[in-house]
């Protein structure tokens, strides 16, 4: 796996620390907080609240991935995220990720400040997303999804499946030290799935390629505690520390100052020292 990663021209040593990715959603209707940061002043000071907590970088997305959601076009997201990015990009050195599968969305992001790019349909739905981040030189992580929840063998297909994303970023120019795979928890898999992949996290870790985990707050939480979503942050840290100690190098969460005090104690265990 690669050890080091490069953002906004700052080094991140892999091997010792684990990232925490700190959620900010510019919707208003996202599962978990929507409607809560729509507001760019309210984005701008929550984006700065979670870089004090610890986040090392601020995952920024205009249109809601919930299961139900209504497609969004990219004109009326790009007009949600842009000024957030940038403004915080105006206010701090922590780098931005744009979290869009739409590639004139990622264009006008990476224009504004943001350094990474973050696809929920792991460049798969247009490849010029890949093109751009090649050409842009910055790192894009690749989620598994699928449209249906339909497999024959689960881990099997998903490694697959996130090989194949990986492999369409090098041909597209993507250097290796800039992709990072994400299982996709949550997309296109049911609750009994999602804890399958946790489970099993270590073979999508043995693939050579930094994990991103996104597990904060989510569904399969809430029907394993029988909780609503504002009462999961206890689970979630469970499925943090379990996902570091199976190789997740990057956390993405809402709960910044918790789950890095979490990623912290686990590396601490895991990877050596303090």
């Amino acid at each position: 796996m690669t050890r080091k990663m490069i953002i906004k021209g700052k080094e991140y040593n892999l091997k010792n620390n684990t990232l925490i990715m700190g959620i900010l959603n510019v919707t208003p209707d996202s599962f978990s907080d929507g409607g809560l940061f729509y507001d760019p002043k309210k984005a701008v000071e929550h984006a700065l609240r979670m870089v004090d907590e610890g986040a090392d970088i601020i995952d920024i997305g205009g249109e809601s991935t919930r299961p139900d959601h209504k497609p969004l076009g990219a004109e009326e997201e790009a007009a949600r995220v842009i000024p957030v990015i940038r403004a915080i990009c105006a206010a701090t050195d922590t780098p931005v990720s744009i979290d869009t599968y739409k590639v004139s969305v990622a264009r006008q992001a990476l224009a504004a400040g943001a350094a990474m790019l973050n696809d929920v349909w792991g460049g798969r739905r247009d490849h010029n997303m890949l093109k751009l981040a090649a050409s842009a030189g910055v790192p894009i992580c690749l989620m598994h999804n699928r449209a249906e929840a339909v497999y024959h063998d689960l881990m099997s297909e998903i490694r697959a499946d996130l090989l194949a994303s990986a492999a369409l970023a090098s041909a597209s120019g993507v250097r290796e030290e800039n992709i990072i795979l994400d299982p996709g928890i949550g997309f296109g898999k049911t609750p009994a799935h999602n804890l399958i992949v946790m489970k099993r996290l270590n073979e999508v870790a043995s693939l050579g390629y930094p994990v991103l985990l996104g597990t904060s707050r989510k569904s399969v939480i809430g029907k394993v505690l029988n909780l609503p979503v504002d009462q999961r942050l206890e689970g979630t840290a469970a499925t943090v520390a379990f996902g570091i100690a199976l190789g997740a190098s990057i956390v993405r969460v809402h709960d910044v100052q918790a789950m890095s005090r979490v990623a912290r104690m686990t590396d601490a265990m895991m990877r050596g020292g303090f």
